[in-house]
């Protein structure tokens, strides 16, 4: 019980971590630095399908010898199956991208008060 709370623990503060992290390199003047873990996430998510569509054979033992035997899944559902690995996978990278995007809103918005205000000086 312990070390699942524990685990539970760290877990939640490697998340608030990330988040934070997001949040900060999202509201830093390069618009390109809020979208490195964006990026991070979608990579991982295509060697995760990547992964999985090469895994999709399997080696097996005949006579002494390892050969290489194609199981045989149709075409269809390992596409369905990559398709919903990437999905899933892209969660992450859809929060993450949210947090940048709202960062970037209200760094837009800031930016176009202050040429009003600019502007009314003069």
């Amino acid at each position: 019980m312990t070390r699942t709370l524990f685990s539970i623990i760290i877990f939640l503060i490697v998340i608030i971590g990330i988040i934070a992290l997001q949040i900060f390199m999202s509201k830093k003047q390069s618009k390109w630095l809020g979208l490195i873990l964006p990026v991070i996430t979608v990579l991982f998510s295509i060697m995760v399908v990547l992964g999985l569509v090469s895994y999709t054979t399997l080696f097996t033992e005949q006579s002494g010898k390892t050969i290489l035997n194609a199981v045989q899944i149709p075409k269809v559902s390992i596409f369905l199956t990559a398709l919903y690995v990437f999905v899933l996978y892209n969660i992450p990278t859809a929060i993450l991208l949210g947090i940048y995007y709202a960062c970037r809103e209200k760094i837009k918005k800031n930016r176009e008060i202050e040429k009003m205000n600019v502007q009314d000086l003069e």
